[in-house]
């Protein structure tokens, strides 16, 4: 059983939080919320996602699972331009979901969890550095590095926080010192990551105004950041690209 009503926002920013790495994803619902856990498809991220209780207008839910295409919630999301509810009902004969919005209601057809890859195991690294800045800081940056390259260095230098990326004839580097940051923790970080991750991922973080990055010596990127107006937690791991000399 599951029914709720949550903001549509707030379901949209969810949704652009998991489908930016995966189109299908396994939901793990329980009377404390909503958890995913997924990987892309080439194993270069994973994103680990929870949504309280807390976060909705009204839950009443038991522990199930649902396999879900996000491409139709986000087509279904899209024509809702204002600010409204939804209520969201789970019918388990049927397995498919019903949305209602306003007078609008749609029935989704649901996808069976085990056609779904499995969830990842999530590892627990220990990084050196911690950076705290405003999300839209590090979307102006990704975006100035789409310019130049298709990879991007982030590291940090003593009490400097760096984010550059090489061409072969151009350069773009964005210094951020302690003062511009939230919170800096130093420590040895340097490592190249995609661009097409980190431009993906810094859509749904540009939200936020707090995001945690944690990162260490050619070691996977940490992304922690909240979903706006919510209790709501995304987190993505980036593995980083080998440099060639």
């Amino acid at each position: 059983m599951f029914k709720a009503i949550i903001d549509v926002n707030l379901l949209k920013d969810s949704i652009e939080s998991l489908s930016v790495l995966v189109d299908e994803a396994r939901f793990r619902i329980s009377p404390e919320g909503i958890a995913v856990r997924a990987v892309d498809p080439a194993n270069v991220a994973m994103v680990s996602f929870d949504l309280p209780a807390s976060a909705f207008d009204e839950f009443e839910a038991d522990d199930s699972e649902i396999g879900m295409d996000l491409s139709k919630v986000t087509d279904i999301l899209s024509v809702i331009d204002k600010k409204e509810n939804i209520m969201m009902e789970l019918d388990e004969m049927s397995q498919k979901i019903l949305l209602k919005i306003g007078g609008l209601s749609y029935t989704i057809s649901l996808l069976d969890p085990s056609t779904i890859r499995a969830e990842p195991k999530i590892p627990q690294l220990d990084l050196p550095a911690k950076v705290v800045l405003n999300g839209m800081d590090l979307r102006k940056a990704v975006r100035a590095a789409e310019k130049i390259s298709d990879h991007m260095i982030l590291g940090v230098e003593n009490d400097l926080f760096y984010m550059e990326a090489e061409g072969d004839t151009d350069s773009v580097r964005l210094n951020m010192t302690r003062d511009q940051l939230i919170d800096l923790k130093p420590g040895d970080a340097r490592s190249l990551f995609s661009l097409d991750y980190l431009s993906d991922i810094a859509k749904p973080a540009s939200k936020s105004n707090e995001v945690t990055l944690l990162l260490g010596q050619d070691f996977p990127l940490m992304i922690n950041f909240a979903i706006p107006n919510s209790d709501g937690k995304v987190g993505y791991l980036l593995a980083p690209r080998i440099e060639s000399d």
